[in-house]
């Protein structure tokens, strides 16, 4: 059913196929309102969308039997692959609903949905323990009479709760892991994201997919914004639903790649949409209130198609972690959110490609901590432990150049049989053998003068260093400098090594330590 093609951290460009067509993910659907919908589906369908979701309960409680004769597609005019939310929002919004877990699943497959949701009790951000407890129960006990009363006609998502209760994310994810679902999902982002509170989201999202199979999707309920997509993407989402492209039009409330704007305060549109090339700000100020919302959700629309596009060009390119540290800076808390990732880049070792035909950069922090870094860590580890005891030979860099350029150097090692480690000091990675410097990303990297002198990078050199010389418990250290060695890690060497000599050149190496 899920097909991954490629991915970059935890995020995945992949393949979900359904009887009406496939979704390519990652991807957002738009929610449609099934009595009252503002923006065709049409024109949803133009800018790029594929699938939408729509509400089962609101369609069983407004057309009934008529759904069933009809099939869901019909009652709302659209094609492609259709998700339906069974009732779980108006839980959340309104504490329950007049419609019963068991109910709910026949109907939504009755009516031919294809992603199927089951009625179940989202975590508030106001609930006590108590009572996120009991809706996680609640949610569990639900889950267990749709699995026992469906016949498996559309592909059906097992929901897992606890909000902010991290403890009871864990638990919920666990149980539905064990569960017979085709997909999984995260509820319920939306009051956590109106308080702007995304490190809490990242958190949530990180918890869940610890326990959850990774071969199979996973969808987030109600995250709609543009800004924190690629942030939940890299995290393993893989899917998305919203209404907010409406909701916030209804406001006056315009996407921009900066954040949400009021359209009554702007004087120019930084955008080149359909809409906005058609139309000056001036004309949608002035447009009655019922064409304003409809043409400002229809440019939100286009601007969360392009953050769809745009993530899925990051994950092909290899630059996700470029792309989410650019779109984070935008609000200080979605930047926590970045800083909170950088701290489980453990997270992500295994996942991320080993190569990437682009290479990377490291612009400041917490570039230091990407995933590449602690893979190249454990590739120098693996390397000094079959290298102990040696004499190292510390390098300068010539031209930021990290191939060894002094082949004398080596020939006359080689002729006394001396065995010695050759190498370099490369932030952040600490010391690097010469032998390493042609891998995957330390051949295809940038890397900022502020980098170099930049704290959080200096301490883990530094650290880096540490582990790898209580590895290797070099015989001597030879350190040879140059003007830009005199750095804060070559005081540490110097201050916690006590380098047998400090030289000026490599020259100096055979003439005065070898006495050549």
């Amino acid at each position: 059913m899920f097909e991954i093609t490629k991915t970059d951290l935890d995020g995945r460009i992949g393949k979900i196929d359904c009887d009406n067509g496939s979704i390519e993910t990652p991807t957002l659907l738009p929610v449609i309102h099934p009595v009252n919908q503002i923006v065709n589906i049409k024109t949803i369908n133009e800018i790029g969308f594929s699938a939408v979701m729509t509400n089962a309960y609101i369609t069983l409680k407004n057309y009934g039997e008529e759904a069933i004769e009809k099939g869901i597609h019909k009652i709302i005019n659209f094609e492609g692959p259709i998700m339906t939310d069974s009732g779980g929002y108006q839980v959340l919004e309104y504490g329950k609903v007049d419609a019963e877990p068991i109910q709910m699943a026949k109907f939504q497959e009755s009516i031919k949905t294809n992603f199927a949701n089951v009625l179940d009790h989202p975590t508030s951000l106001k609930d006590s323990v108590t009572n996120a407890k009991q809706g996680v129960n609640e949610t569990l006990s639900a889950c267990e009479q749709t699995l026992e009363n469906i016949s498996r006609k559309s592909i059906w998502i097992g929901p897992v709760q606890g909000g902010k209760y991290l403890d009871l994310v864990e638990f919920s994810a666990k149980k539905i892991a064990k569960m017979n679902f085709d997909m999984y999902a995260l509820g319920s982002p939306t009051e956590i994201m109106e308080s702007y509170n995304y490190k809490l989201l990242a958190k949530m999202i990180i918890t869940a997919k610890k326990y959850l199979p990774v071969e199979k999707p996973l969808h987030l309920f109600g995250l709609g914004h543009p800004l924190p997509l690629s942030l939940a993407v890299a995290l393993g989402c893989d899917t998305f639903d919203s209404a907010s492209y409406i909701l916030y039009a209804k406001d006056g409330r315009y996407f921009t790649d900066m954040g949400t704007k009021k359209i009554d305060e702007l004087d120019y549109l930084p955008c080149v949409c359909k809409i906005c090339v058609e139309h000056t700000v001036k004309e949608i100020k002035s447009l009655a209130k019922i064409e304003k919302t409809r043409t400002i959700a229809i440019h939100n629309l286009y601007m969360l198609w392009k953050e769809i596009q745009s993530t899925k060009l990051a994950i092909k390119e290899g630059r996700l972690w470029e792309y989410i540290g650019n779109r984070t800076r935008i609000h200080p808390k979605l930047w926590d959110s970045f800083i909170h990732l950088s701290e489980n880049e453990f997270l992500f070792e295994n996942k991320n490609p080993r190569f990437k035909k682009k290479g990377i950069f490291f612009s400041t922090f917490p570039d230091n901590r990407r995933p590449e870094v602690l893979m190249v860590n454990n590739k120098i580890k693996n390397f000094l432990m079959q290298n102990k005891n040696k004499i190292i030979i510390i390098l300068p860099l010539t031209q930021r150049r990290y191939s060894l350029y002094n082949n004398r150097l080596l020939k006359k090692l080689n002729e006394i049989n001396i065995e010695a480690l050759i190498g370099y000091i490369i932030p952040p990675f600490g010391f690097i053998p010469y032998q390493l410097t042609d891998i995957y990303p330390i051949s295809q990297m940038e890397i900022s003068e502020n980098m170099h002198n930049e704290s959080n990078t200096i301490k883990q050199t530094i650290e880096f260093i540490d582990q790898q010389f209580k590895i290797i418990k070099p015989k001597h250290i030879y350190l040879v400098t140059d003007e830009s060695s005199e750095t804060e890690i070559t005081k540490f060497i110097i201050n916690r090594y006590s380098p047998k000599k400090i030289l000026k050149n490599t020259e100096e190496i055979t003439k005065e330590i070898f006495d050549i």
